[in-house]
């Protein structure tokens, strides 16, 4: 098994020779490696069963560092970055051939974001390069939000992890991209839509479910639990799975004695904070399904709703 620490300098030296670390950041943990290295960024593929045309997100210890890797940086972009970075925003820019094409799937396009948990910004400051970092579990599987879920999946595969306790966020970061005056998003994430809107005069939404991503976060099955689980009007799908032993993900209201709630006070960031590790104990529970229920489509009720969309149509 790894070994789990709080050092940022055991981290560096870990990725600085070519190995994986997981690190915590404000959204899930990342599996990390040298993003400049293609050989430790086939260990991030390898490690996870990840197809190779699923495009990284690499971070950096802050924005002045994407004019090092990235090109044609619009303006919006510096306006964007001074407001949200760090945080739970990432921006597809025209990479420099710095970047392996390995990290981007071939894309011209790099994700690029500066994480906000001090131990990762501290390991990021030590070295001299950006990590590349999916999120640390098994294609396909429920994100972690804690060191020992990364243990529990895959910790025989990572030299390291940076224990930096519970992820304050939750769900993954929002991902943006630029067309002319287009604010494009392509994944909803931790950061509401709605805090973009003084930023652009047009946001599209452009949620990608394919097995051609432009970005990565977009394949249609994904964040899945290995339990059967449904989405969508709790009391409808009960009724149709009459006679199975029923687990169910709420917003407020408590169905049944299998109910996780994920915000008994209706405040969204707690429910987007609880979703992956309750999805965890659900599945690990002994019921036959889950059956998830719908958020409003508002601020980070969107991502929670895109989250359990892909983890049902498994």
């Amino acid at each position: 098994m790894s070994t789990i620490g709080t050092d940022s300098t055991t981290a560096a030296a870990v990725v600085s020779a070519g190995n994986l670390v997981a690190i915590p950041t404000e959204t899930v943990y990342g599996l990390a490696a040298n993003a400049l290295d293609t050989k430790a960024v086939i260990k991030i593929f390898e490690a996870k069963n990840r197809p190779f045309f699923d495009p990284l997100i690499i971070h950096v210890p802050d924005a002045s560092h994407f004019e090092k890797y990235c090109s044609n940086i619009p303006e919006i972009a510096y306006k964007l970055a001074e407001k949200f970075c760090p945080g739970p925003l990432t921006m597809l820019l025209d990479k420099k051939e710095i970047v392996p094409d390995l990290v981007t799937s071939g894309l011209p396009q790099v994700a690029i974001r500066v994480p906000k948990h001090p131990l990762t910004l501290a390991l990021l400051q030590q070295i001299g390069f950006p990590l590349a970092a999916p999120s640390a579990n098994p294609f396909g599987y429920i994100s972690p939000t804690t060191a020992a879920h990364v243990e529990e999946q895959l910790g025989e595969k990572v030299a390291y992890i940076l224990d930096g306790g519970p992820c304050e966020v939750g769900v993954e970061s929002t991902i943006v991209g630029f067309e002319k005056d287009i604010l494009v998003v392509y994944r909803l994430g931790g950061l509401a839509i709605e805090e973009l809107y003084p930023f652009a005069d047009k946001i599209e939404i452009r949620i990608n479910q394919s097995s051609d991503p432009k970005a990565p976060g977009q394949l249609k099955s994904h964040y899945a639990p290995r339990k059967p689980l449904l989405f969508g009007n709790v009391e409808e799908l009960t009724d149709a799975q009459k006679g199975k032993k029923i687990a169910v993900l709420s917003y407020q209201k408590k169905y049944n004695e299998h109910t996780k709630v994920l915000s008994p006070s209706g405040d969204m960031q707690e429910a987007a904070h609880n979703l992956f590790a309750y999805m965890r104990e659900l599945d690990a529970g002994d019921a036959e399904l889950i059956i998830a229920e719908r958020f409003p489509d508002t601020f980070l009720g969107r991502a929670i709703n895109d989250r359990l969309e892909r983890a049902a149509a498994k």
